[in-house]
């Protein structure tokens, strides 16, 4: 592929939306905002959904396990399509494409329908991947990991916001005339219009790169595609570092999912708080995604730069460290305050490190990032996935048992000793899952760059703070 000369941005310029690299972070952000709020738009209304259908507990787990299930398959493969076809076409058809099965979600009738609908919704979660693929073509490597971090932290606030979003439009509906029992269905039904007709924004404002999109800079020659050039998504796999990052994220992006997910029942099982007051603490830490991630991205920018590419691996690992030291702490605190103050350290240290890792992840294969983001990022939901299934096992065994123990004795009884069951069984998960995290923090120092990679970030960092300029990048078609 012919080099291509193109005007990345090297500053983070949030209000001028005359620049193209602006006004795609700010439509990408607000995308990725919308799909995760699609996503697990249907958490707050659980309690609902489970009296209208009729989910058994184990139904409840698997739609939650399904719903981060689908999005593994769905990253890995546009990673490979975005890298091809370009963010631009990616994004639009995963926006009007996963409005189907959020739409549907409001029409299901049966268990079976709803499980269905969930596993699909989840392929909406591959958002995430395009998200940081188009921020990475559009802004330079000194500012790159800043701006990865910021457009991926507030889209993840669509995956806390739904707590606050998704009961007022269903009060809005209801409001019009709408029975309480099917306000949860109106308010999805909603949400996938929504992102539906965010796919027609995404396809008529931005471009894929900020010299044009994919199709015309090959029309024009200025995009060529030589032997010599392509990357096999198999040679990517064989980068022995992606495999890390692929566990880092796993162990900072799936750990924040699964903790986040069981958090409402566990604070009220260990702290007998409200269901209520337990969802708002829950909310307010999801909503540190504001500034967390970003925070992540711009150390990472920041050790890059005086440490190069190296630095960037050792303020991942130390963040990493961090966050589990957080958790092991928080698995142990027998007091609400000590708790929140735990949890308030651990939300912060998870979401940096989720930034961090992707600071360095576009520079593992700069002719391959879209696969390398695809592939990381379905990391994430492979750690949700596997985080969950531990705490699920572990609560439904201790909940059995207690049951058991307590038959007879009044459901009251019962009760209160499902929940201390269900609180000491996750309470050993988290801990278990903290030691996890610190050995992949000492794992991911295994993360190297050639000498060759090194010079070329380098000369990179020099380069962008020449202007104006045009800074030489190559694009894998």
């Amino acid at each position: 592929m012919a080099t291509l000369a193109q005007e990345k941005s090297t500053k983070l310029s949030l209000f001028n939306f005359k620049h193209v690299s602006t006004r795609t972070f700010w439509i990408t952000s607000i995308s990725f905002f919308l799909c995760f709020f699609s996503w697990f738009g249907i958490v707050p209304f659980m309690p609902d959904v489970v009296k209208d259908l009729g989910l058994t507990p184990d139904q409840k787990w698997n739609s939650i396990i399904l719903a981060v299930s689908g999005t593994v398959f769905a990253r890995l493969l546009i990673g490979k399509l975005c890298d091809k076809y370009g963010p631009r076409l990616c994004y639009t058809y995963l926006l009007m494409l996963g409005a189907i099965p959020v739409v549907l979600c409001g029409l299901v009738q049966t268990p079976t329908q709803f499980l269905v609908c969930r596993l699909f919704i989840g392929f909406i979660g591959a958002s995430f991947v395009i998200t940081q693929v188009h921020t990475s073509l559009m802004f330079a490597p000194n500012i790159v990991g800043t701006a990865n971090a910021t457009s991926a932290g507030w889209g993840n606030l669509g995956g806390g916001a739904n707590r606050l979003g998704m009961p007022l439009i269903a009060g809005a509906v209801i409001a019009f005339g709408v029975a309480d029992a099917d306000a949860w269905r109106y308010s999805m039904v909603i949400a996938g219009v929504v992102c539906f007709l965010m796919g027609i924004v995404y396809f008529l404002f931005t471009k894929d790169t900020p010299k044009g999109n994919f199709s015309e800079l090959k029309a024009a020659g200025e995009m060529v595609v030589t032997k010599k050039d392509q990357v096999g998504f198999l040679e990517v796999l064989k980068d022995y570092r992606v495999w890390i990052l692929f566990v880092v994220y796993a162990s900072s992006f799936g750990i924040e999912l699964t903790v986040y997910g069981t958090m409402d029942d566990y604070l009220q099982n260990t702290f007998q708080l409200e269901r209520v007051t337990a969802g708002n603490i829950v909310l307010s830490f999801a909503l540190m995604n504001i500034f967390a991630r970003t925070l992540g991205g711009f150390f990472g920018d920041k050790f890059g730069k005086l440490k190069g590419l190296r630095g960037r691996v050792l303020f991942l690992s130390f963040i990493l460290t961090l966050q589990g030291i957080m958790l092991i702490s928080f698995s142990g605190a027998t007091s609400l305050v000590l708790g929140i103050v735990l949890l308030i350290c651990f939300s912060l240290s998870v979401q940096m490190a989720e930034g961090a890792t992707f600071s360095v992840v576009p520079f593992i294969n700069k002719k391959a990032i879209g696969s390398v983001s695809g592939i990381v990022g379905a990391g994430g939901n492979v750690g949700a996935f596997l985080a969950a299934m531990l705490l699920k096992s572990k609560s439904a065994v201790a909940e059995k048992a207690a049951i058991v123990a307590n038959e007879g004795l009044g459901d009251e009884v019962v009760k209160a000793a499902q929940s201390v069951a269900s609180s000491k069984a996750v309470s050993s998960g988290y801990l278990l899952i903290g030691f996890i995290v610190l050995v992949t923090a000492i794992v991911s120092l295994a993360i190297r760059f050639s000498k060759e990679e090194e010079s070329e970030d380098t000369l990179k960092q020099e380069t962008d703070g020449l202007e104006p300029q045009l800074v030489p990048v190559r694009l894998k078609s």
